[in-house]
């Protein structure tokens, strides 16, 4: 499948009758994702937690490329928020059948001064939100007897990162959760796996860390851009990965190589 430039997603059918539900859709990554399954011929249920008006932004902008979308808002560590949304979504599109695990918080702060609070603010989102989608969605999957889920972790969870600890280890987790639910449900033709962005061109809040000079870090000398990402979505949603299970995917332009 040949790669869109940026903000154009390539379109075809390889997703034409599955439905996607992609967990914090309404902004970079997540925005990226959705609008590329939507382009892949999904049907996308756009999931936010706080940011109803641009979800449905997104959900406008498929609807007007010709897709099918509906934004479906609730806080993913809430596990009986999730339960009425995955049930909300299959009334509405009558099953699903791919799961992007998006959704995550990335907050700042130093171990020392950092509240339990806050280190559990960031793993019930990446951790609990990642076992209450999984767990709602599994019967739909196992229903059809085939689905994709796909988890996106980040290059910190094997590099670790300042400021960050919360944060890496929740996508260390995520990464772990990935493979063993690779080898638990793939009898039941569900495949799961991992994509870990490296620093990419997406809006970030005041004060964060900044970012690395591409030049001197990244051997491809340029930051990611959100659909770079999504292209990897999209293809381990789709028919040409069916033999691609418990994987991680780094796409981060050599920043870090395995």
């Amino acid at each position: 499948m040949a790669m869109a430039s940026a903000g154009t997603p390539a379109s075809g059918t390889e997703l034409a009758g599955k439905v996607a539900l992609v967990t914090g859709a309404s902004r970079n990554i997540g925005r990226a994702i959705a609008l590329s399954l939507a382009a892949g011929g999904a049907a996308v249920a756009v999931n936010a937690r706080a940011s109803r008006e641009d979800a449905q932004a997104v959900a406008r902008e498929i609807a007007a490329a010709g897709g099918q979308a509906e934004v479906f808002m609730a806080d993913i560590a809430d596990g009986r928020a999730v339960n009425e949304m995955v049930a909300a979504v299959i009334k509405r599109f009558g099953r699903i059948d791919i799961l992007v695990l998006n959704a995550s918080v990335r907050n700042e702060r130093p171990f020392a001064e950092m509240s339990f609070e806050e280190w559990r603010s960031i793993l019930a989102i990446s951790l609990d939100g990642s076992f209450h989608c999984v767990k709602a969605c599994l019967p739909s999957m196992i229903g059809a007897g085939a689905g994709s889920i796909v988890m996106l972790g980040g290059m910190m969870a094997l590099s670790g990162a300042r400021r960050r600890v919360h944060g890496s280890v929740a996508k260390h987790g995520m990464v772990g959760m990935t493979r063993a639910l690779a080898r638990e449900l793939g009898e039941q033709g569900i495949r799961v796996n991992c994509v870990a962005p490296g620093q990419m061109n997406t809006t970030r809040a005041a004060g964060r860390s900044p970012r690395v000079d591409p030049k001197a870090a990244i051997p491809l000398g340029r930051l990611g851009e959100p659909e770079e990402i999504a292209t990897t979505v999209r293809f381990l949603c789709g028919s040409g990965a069916s033999y691609i299970n418990g994987q991680t995917i780094h796409v981060n332009g050599g920043q870090m190589m395995f």
